[in-house]
């Protein structure tokens, strides 16, 4: 029996998550970290791509993504290649690093859209990585709050920031509320909650 065709809504962003095989680490240091972001960007130059949210996990990552020129099956075809290779190569190993497809789901809502990031970003407090999800490095979450001081031409705050009212730092801070269900901890936020 035949994979069921991927269905591909160009405008819309996809919740897409991959694992590794047997469930074994995808990076295993902070340069295969530093690498798969690498990847994103090459491949953002030739083929665009948008995230509106990202966290690398030990294990597996989450991309909240859109593609409206190529399909997402291309996108994810050729940054699980890309990746692939290099992390065999490396590490001497052979075979198949993804456990299976990708996993894929539309997102058609706002709504939506501001849970899927929430769950993103609260994915290493969740198994307790860290206690806040400013703290873990590699997600997204820490780009809202420097919002277009980090450069990742791939990734776009404004895209879930802008669901909220406000000067850039008010739907900042209500952005991170969302996610964090009370106080923003970064120390921006804390300083001015302190000092108004």
């Amino acid at each position: 029996m035949g994979r069921k065709k991927r269905v591909w809504i160009p405008h819309y962003f996809y919740h897409i998550v991959c694992r590794g095989n047997r469930r074994d680490p995808l990076f295993m240091d902070n340069g295969d970290f530093l690498t798969f972001l690498y990847i994103l960007r090459k491949i953002h130059e030739k083929y665009p791509f948008e995230l509106a949210s990202y966290c690398l996990m030990t294990n597996h990552f989450h991309l909240q993504l859109r593609s409206t020129e190529q399909s997402i099956s291309k996108i994810m075809a050729l940054i699980n290649k890309r990746y692939a290779n290099y992390f065999n190569t490396r590490y001497n190993l052979t075979g198949h690093l993804f456990e299976k497809r990708f996993f894929d789901k539309v997102i058609l809502s706002t709504s939506g859209m501001l849970e899927v990031s929430r769950y993103i970003h609260l994915n290493p407090v969740k198994v307790n990585i860290v206690e806040k999800p400013e703290d873990y490095r590699w997600g997204s979450y820490l780009s809202f709050m420097e919002k277009g001081k980090i450069e990742q031409p791939y990734f776009n705050p404004s895209i879930l920031l802008d669901e909220f009212d406000g000067e850039v730092d008010e739907r900042v801070r209500k952005y991170c509320e969302y996610v964090g269900g009370g106080a923003c901890h970064h120390p921006k936020y804390v300083e001015k909650e302190l000092n108004p």
